[in-house]
């Protein structure tokens, strides 16, 4: 099997990762040289040749579209993905992509858990799965399906156990100071020079205490640092997490 995972698409606040996926499979079938599939995968009538592959994804989930012959192009997809590698693993995965978003638009997360990182996670999982179901396997892709929707779950799940331990603590501590921090002596309620303390006393760097104000003070989405700083947003949240308590630790002595 040479089989490779498909990679993973960079974007920015205003691209999704199934956006980007999906931008990839149309160039697919609407090129020169289309990418087709033998119509006969999705379709009863015998006279029809080969169709290019968004055509064949969209009957697909046609619900006219009888089960044995949806399963028969899962198969047959999938088995491509395995057997030929690219451009065959975009298109199983862009396959997907109707499904995803009607489970995504049904999820509920939080809201500091960006639509973007959800997306990029529906998408790793599913392509995880492809590279180990069996394309044999009459429902697999319902075990694509699976995958991604325990992945999804697991992710929102941890963005709230995250969000309720951090929920304030380390902002809070901000709200509060006011006269405790600094080597001028001077009062210092505004949150950023609190922040800028932190950083000449060496409790997060300058990379940190910007994460930090942007993100927290300014509102700005974590996916479009991300892009800006050529890591996943991921990544980031993780160094937002560990900077905000060695903040908060620093911060909630002196606030007593």
């Amino acid at each position: 099997m040479n089989h490779r995972p498909a990679p993973r698409h960079s974007h920015t606040s205003g691209t999704s990762p199934l956006e980007a996926l999906e931008q990839s499979f149309l160039a697919l079938a609407h090129s020169e040289r289309p990418l087709t599939l033998p119509a006969d995968l999705v379709c009863d009538d015998p006279v029809e040749g080969a169709w290019p592959v968004d055509r064949i994804r969209t009957r697909l989930a046609h619900p006219s579209t009888r089960p044995e012959l949806r399963s028969g192009t899962w198969c047959e997809v999938v088995r491509r993905a395995h057997t030929l590698g690219e451009p065959w693993s975009v298109v199983a995965a862009a396959m997907t992509i109707p499904v995803l978003r009607r489970m995504l638009a049904r999820l509920s997360r939080p809201a500091h858990l960006e639509r973007q990182e959800v997306e990029q996670e529906a998408l790793t999982a599913v392509t995880v799965a492809l590279a180990g179901v069996d394309a044999a396997d009459p429902g697999l892709d319902r075990e694509l399906f699976a995958a991604a929707d325990r992945a999804v779950h697991r992710l929102v799940y941890a963005a709230r156990r995250r969000g309720e331990r951090e929920a304030g603590e380390p902002m809070a501590h901000l709200g509060r100071l006011h006269t405790t921090i600094g080597a001028e002596g001077e009062g210092m309620t505004d949150e950023h020079q609190v922040l800028a303390c932190a950083v000449r006393a060496r409790v997060v760097n300058l990379a940190e205490a910007q994460l930090i104000a942007r993100t927290r003070l300014h509102g700005e989405p974590m996916g479009a640092l991300a892009s800006e700083r050529g890591v996943s947003a991921r990544q980031l949240y993780r160094h937002r997490s560990s900077a905000e308590q060695r903040l908060a630790a620093h911060l909630r002595p002196q606030a007593q």
